[in-house]
Order: C-alpha cells, then structure tokens, then sequence
C-alpha cells in the first residue's frame, strides 16, 4: 500500500498525493519493521512456490526425483528433463527462480530507493542500520542468481531511465559484488538476536551468507577460499549469540520451530498470511492422496515427489534422520485404519510404501518413500505453517568442518561431524563417532544407472572427501541445496543415477531465460546452451 501510495499522482488540491505522504509520514520503528519486511517476501517465493529454487537445487539432484505416477506429474516431460539433465532455456524451472530473484532485487532497490530520496524519513543511525540490512538481503537475492546462472546483470537502481538494458556481469564479478556488500554493510547491522531480528539479516545471518559465498568461491570463481570460509563460521560459534544446535534436529522443523536456537535465517510462513497457492507444499507434492486422511489434510495431496531408493540406501538403519524424516512402510489414517492405492494397477492393494523406484518415466503408488523432515501437522491446509530455515548453526559448523578437511585438518573436521552426529544416533552413541580417516573416505553412494530398463555400476570410492558429501546429504536432506553441494564435490556432471546419465560439465549452471535473452540484446547464453 506504502509502494503504490508513494508512486500514485492523484491530484489533492493542486499538490501530488505523494508529496502529501511524503512529508506527513514519519515512520516509527514499527513502521520501518513492515517496510523492510516487505523485502524478505521474495524469499518464499523463489525458494518454494512451483518449479522454484528449492526444486532447481533438488530435482536435478540425487536424492529427490518426481516420477511419472499414475495420476499424472508428466507436465510436458519438465520433471523428466531436470532429473536428465536435458532442460531448455524455455523450461519453467529455468524461468521462474530467474524472475523471481530480480523481482526480489527490484523490490530492495525500490525500498531503498525511497530511503535514500527522502520518501521514507529516518535519522541517521536508523538509515544506515536499514540501508545496510536491505543491501544484505539484495546480496543474497543475488547469490541465488550467481549459484544458478552464473553470468546475470548486477542492477542497484530503481530510477533507471526508460529502455534501460542492464549489462551482464561474469560470474566472478558477481561474486565479487556480492561479498562487497556484504562486507561493506556487516559493521552496520544488528549483533541481536531476538523476536525483532527473526526472520531478518542480523551480523550473523550475514556471516552465514558470507561464508556460503567463500565455500563455493572454488565454483564461482575458479579460487578456493577456504581460510576465509572458516574465519566468518568461528566468528559465528564465537559470537556468544546463543545459536547452539538444537538436541533434536527435528525440533528444528516443527511447525512452531520459530523459537529454535539453530534458526539462523528463517523464512516466515504462516498459512493465515502467505496465501499463495504454492507457498510451501512440499507435503502435497510428495504425499499418496489416500494420506490426506493420515494427517487430516483439509486438501487431497497430489503424491508425485519422492526420495531416490540409491540415495535411501547410503543410511545406517539406525539414523533418525532416515527413520524420522521419511516415511515409509504401511500407512495408516489417524484413525489407526489401513490406507490403500487408489489409482494405477494397485488401485485397492496396500498402501505400503517401499524404497523401490522403476524409473523416472515409472512408478506405482507405492514406489519411494515420501518426505516428513517439515513436520506435517494433523489438519493442515495446502500451506505448511513451519518456519523454512534458510541458514541454520548445523550448517555452519559443517561448513567448518570442509574447511577443516580440504585445508589437512581431517581429524578436527571428524569431531564437528561427530558432535553432529550424535543426536542422530541416540539409541546407538557409538555409531555417532567418525574419525578423519573416515571423511577421507570415498561416498557410499552406489552410483550408476538403476532402473527398468538398464542398470550400470559406478559406486562412490572415487569420490575425494566423499564421505563427507554423503554427511551433508545425510544432514541437509529436503533442504534445497543438494545440487549445490554436489557440483563443489564433483559430482553432479560427472555421475549417473536412477534414470539419470551425466550430460555435460556445463551443466552445472541454468541457461538464461530465453525470453530474457530476447528482450535484452546485452545478454549472452551461458556456453553450452
């Protein structure tokens, strides 16, 4: 309302509407906790809504996979595409987190825009504070734009003159970018940590961006940063902050998880609020329609994602992480009765869910355990109410931990995992400790093609620091981040999975947008495309 109020030219004796708003309008803190928070929306968009980041980084990946099931999840062949690595610069997926992410950038340079020509009033100190915070978050708008596509225009205008056509950047440029503002603008943001800073980038949110730039600079930018990695995560468990890991990691992923010491960055969602149909769905992608009555589900899910049956297989049997956050087995209504398939050549059997896949192209009901890290409450909409943990501490101190192990500290590395490890292994302490000769390792991923028409065998010993990659699958599953991890450890050009055969390194970033590319003639396809 503030944005349209602000723009509007409706005539009020003889004076603009806007110049009226703006001298009138002295924000109060509260004021300018709504304006900013404004900015952070474009998170939720870009991350969950459909064919949106989370699946960008996920889909292609090796452990999640959407199959054609017998009610459909065809689309075109999209979901097909990804996991084969065979998109376009006309899929959706390729389109959407672009558009999403510059929205997000307009939408901070709009907002600072009106801070900077006087529109919005603040003292001094405030303006810096909220200058600061919105460059910040328009760094990590950025990084998910760098992450994906690599060479993109850097745009930090609003009042760009008609016809203007932003000049592409390198990916090293960008990145660049990125950790100059970031570094920039950390002295200025707030070291709390409480109910006002939920939700938003305080120093420490900051750090954990800026560390994620410097662990993937090896990627970025062709030179390792592993020293400045470790320095911004020490900062971080040094800060005195009260970030700790959580002695459940499932608390971390409750439906009121708004209170969890490991919630760095948060994303806010609530279902009374953030009305977009896609919000965050993941249940509904994933869950058989006959669990709609598992959870009292006020909507029929749609039951098409699933987890790769390799990746299910790399598990102890005994890590919660396995057993709580997928569901598997014979699948009961709250009611205690037995669920049955509704659809496809099982229609009446059991509703047993098995860690069995044919393929891509293929699949029953039963096939693939389905996802539960979110937890599901009983009556949810089509919107989960769940906080989405953007950054969390276990990560940072995994991102130590790889610094530690690609720098020749393997065995300090090991006590990281270890402590991480252990509340996934509750019931079996022993089982918790790994040693530095262990993350040098290769992956126990048994890689290859695997499927019903051909099955191959490249297994994971191969892998260098493999074992620790599977560590951050273990950890991180459902996450949306696993390409990115893949691509640092070498994995995602080079490996076949399921239906899945590697198809080029340059693979490893998004073409850009076709249509982008046509309505601005300063921008070149990224090489191979």
């Amino acid at each position: 309302m503030l944005s349209l109020a602000l723009s509007s030219c409706t005539k009020l004796e003889d004076s603009s509407y806007n110049e009226i708003l703006s001298s009138q309008f002295n924000p109060t803190e509260n004021d300018i906790a709504s304006i900013v928070g404004s900015t952070y929306g474009n998170w939720r968009s870009i991350l969950l809504e459909w064919n949106g980041y989370w699946r960008a980084q996920e889909v292609g990946a090796d452990e999640i996979v959407i199959p054609a099931r017998p009610n459909g999840w065809v689309d075109g062949g999209i979901y097909r595409r990804m996991h084969e690595h065979t998109w376009t610069n006309d899929d959706d997926e390729v389109y959407q987190t672009w558009d999403r992410t510059y929205a997000g950038i307009a939408n901070c340079n709009r907002v600072i825009y009106q801070i900077e020509s006087g529109l919005l009033a603040m003292n001094d100190e405030v303006k810096q504070q909220t200058l600061s915070e919105l460059k910040v978050l328009r760094a990590s708008y950025y990084y998910i734009l760098c992450d994906l596509y690599g060479n993109v225009p850097i745009v930090t205008r609003f009042d760009v003159p008609d016809g203007n056509l932003p000049e592409q950047s390198t990916r090293t440029e960008v990145y660049n970018f990125i950790v100059k503002e970031i570094t920039d603008n950390l002295p200025y943001l707030s070291v709390e940590r409480n109910s006002k800073t939920y939700g938003r980038f305080n120093q420490w949110a900051g750090r954990t961006l800026l560390a994620k730039m410097y662990q993937n600079a090896v990627v970025y930018t062709g030179t390792a940063q592993w020293d400045k990695c470790k320095a911004q995560c020490d900062t971080i468990i040094n800060s005195g902050a009260g970030y700790d890991l959580e002695s459940n990691q499932k608390n971390v992923f409750i439906t009121e998880n708004q209170n969890s010491k490991e919630i760095i960055l948060g994303i806010a969602i609530d279902d009374q609020y953030t009305k977009n149909w896609n919000t965050f769905d993941i249940h509904m992608q994933s869950l058989q329609p006959s669990m709609q009555a598992k959870y009292k589900l006020k909507m029929t899910p749609w039951g098409g994602m699933c987890a790769i049956p390799q990746f299910i297989n790399t598990f102890d049997a005994e890590d919660s992480r396995l057993t709580k956050n997928f569901i598997m087995g014979q699948q009961f209504s709250a009611d205690g009765d037995s669920l049955k398939c509704t659809m496809g050549s099982l229609t009446g059997k059991p509703l047993n869910l098995i860690n069995e896949l044919p393929g891509v192209d293929l699949s029953e009901e039963i096939h693939g355990y389905r996802f539960e890290k979110f937890e599901i409450a009983l009556g949810s909409s089509n919107i989960l109410n769940n906080d989405y943990p953007l950054f969390r501490y276990a990560d940072v101190l995994m991102m130590k931990a790889e610094c530690l192990l690609r720098t020749g500290h393997a065995d300090d590395a090991a006590t990281l995992v270890t402590q991480i490890r252990q509340r996934a292994f509750s019931s079996n302490p022993a089982k918790a400790t790994v040693t530095g000769a262990d993350l040098l390792k290769g992956s126990t991923y048994n890689y290859g093609l695997r499927n019903h028409i051909t099955s191959t065998y490249e297994g994971g010993s191969d892998i260098q620091y493999g074992r620790f990659l599977d560590e951050l699958a273990w950890e991180f599953n459902q996450e949306g981040r696993r390409r990115q991890d893949m691509i640092r450890f070498g994995v995602y050009s080079s490996k076949s999975w399921l239906s899945h055969s590697p198809n080029g390194d340059y693979r490893k970033i998004f073409p850009i947008p076709r249509g982008r590319l046509e309505t601005n003639t300063n921008l070149h396809q990224n090489t191979g495309y």
